[in-house]
């Protein structure tokens, strides 16, 4: 049986080896490997070939819709009639949304780090030591944890 678990660089990956040998699974049944991370940034714009999920006008055509039927509805008892005001809800919706959106992104950039993979630690085993191995990941701070059972 294989077990395949992801971590954070850390200390603690080198606790995780001491304790799996002192729990009797050899240090050749053990491998650590490092990732290596993206080093490009993220386009703020997709294009019709590439997207990655990130995307600016979602919000922005959400509030636009909102701000533009606002502005219709409430038009009627305004003085500019409701086209124009229709026309400039949604202007300034879509305006806002894409403001937010943007200010969102950029303090996700600068602000708290998000966990990511960084280290991916493969294990041989026996599967009575299952549990064991998995409660020894789990207690040391695994991201993700997998097993295999046959290959």
């Amino acid at each position: 049986m294989f077990v395949i678990a992801t971590f954070e660089n850390s200390i603690s990956i080198e606790l995780i080896i001491t304790e799996l040998e002192l729990y009797e699974v050899p240090n050749d049944q053990i491998l650590a490997v490092p990732l290596d991370k993206k080093r490009e940034h993220r386009q703020l714009f997709d294009s019709i070939h590439k997207a990655d999920g990130l995307s600016l006008f979602d919000g922005a055509a959400i509030l636009g819709t909102c701000m533009m039927l606002l502005g219709a509805i409430y038009g009627y008892i305004l003085e500019w009639g409701p086209i124009i005001w229709g026309i400039i809800g949604a202007v300034s919706g879509l305006l806002i949304g894409f403001l937010i959106k943007m200010l969102l992104i950029k303090r996700n950039k600068r602000g708290a780090k998000s966990l990511s993979s960084e280290i991916v630690l493969m294990i041989r085993c026996e599967n009575h030591q299952w549990h064991m191995i998995e409660n020894i990941l789990w207690k040391n701070g695994a991201l993700g944890l997998s097993r295999i059972r046959h290959l």
